[in-house]
């Protein structure tokens, strides 16, 4: 489908690109080097670009408007909630993403996120390969015979990535907060770093978003204290 609006997120050297068709259905998420930005844009026809005002923001929206496009300038503020009246639309049309945001951690954005780039979840054999594609899976490394695990490989959808450990996070920190509720979470953080636990929570939370997405079903509570 053609793209019709795009959200522009500039940064130093990685650009984020959300862009809608005309029903506001995202249809393309992508992460842009610098260098790739203008051909990018060259390659689409005319269409609507919105990005926050700052200050590299002017050069840009000239350069843009040299290739047809449109450019709009927001204030921080109405960039942000632009775009999560439109999460918020997407989300409460879509039935896997309404599914998602049932897993702790997993809110509007990541569930909206997920279901909008695992559009088919048999793609992956198992919750493992799902994680493994976002890169939440330890590399492993052999040495005299001996599997040992090292850091995760970082490799695959940064966004997703990103979004599962921040969501992470959060819910360890209502962990610290409620240890009773989080017996599992608890334990781990006695005995390992914050950072260790937060990308193995990270990486259950991939695993249980791929089962909701290829079974069906919503996440249960419960089954987290009784998991753990």
């Amino acid at each position: 489908m053609q793209i019709t609006t795009i959200g522009l997120d500039i940064a130093k050297n990685v650009f984020q690109v959300h862009g809608i068709d005309a029903a506001e259905k995202v249809v393309v998420r992508k992460q842009l080097r610098r260098g790739q930005v203008m051909k990018f844009f060259a390659a689409l026809p005319p269409c609507l670009v919105g990005m926050e005002a700052c200050a590299t923001a002017h050069n840009w929206a000239r350069e843009l408007t040299k290739l047809g496009h449109e450019v709009r300038l927001m204030p921080a503020k109405d960039v942000i909630g632009s775009i999560e009246r439109r999460l918020t639309v997407q989300h409460r049309a879509n039935e896997a993403s309404k599914r998602l945001e049932s897993v702790p951690g997993i809110g509007i954005i990541g569930a909206s996120a997920i279901a909008a780039t695992v559009t088919d979840p048999n793609v992956f054999q198992s919750g493992r390969d799902f994680a493994a594609w976002i890169g939440l899976v330890p590399r492993q490394d052999s040495t005299g015979g001996k599997q040992k695990l090292g850091p995760i490989s970082k490799q695959g959808d940064r966004y997703l990535r990103r979004i599962l450990v921040v969501g992470a996070h959060s819910v360890l920190r209502r962990a610290k907060s409620n240890p009773e509720k989080y017996p599992w979470l608890t334990q781990l953080l006695a005995r390992r770093p914050f950072k260790v636990v937060a990308i193995a929570l990270a990486n259950k939370m991939a695993r249980v978003a791929w089962a909701l997405l290829a079974r069906g079903g919503t996440y249960r509570v419960p089954a987290l204290a009784a998991a753990a």
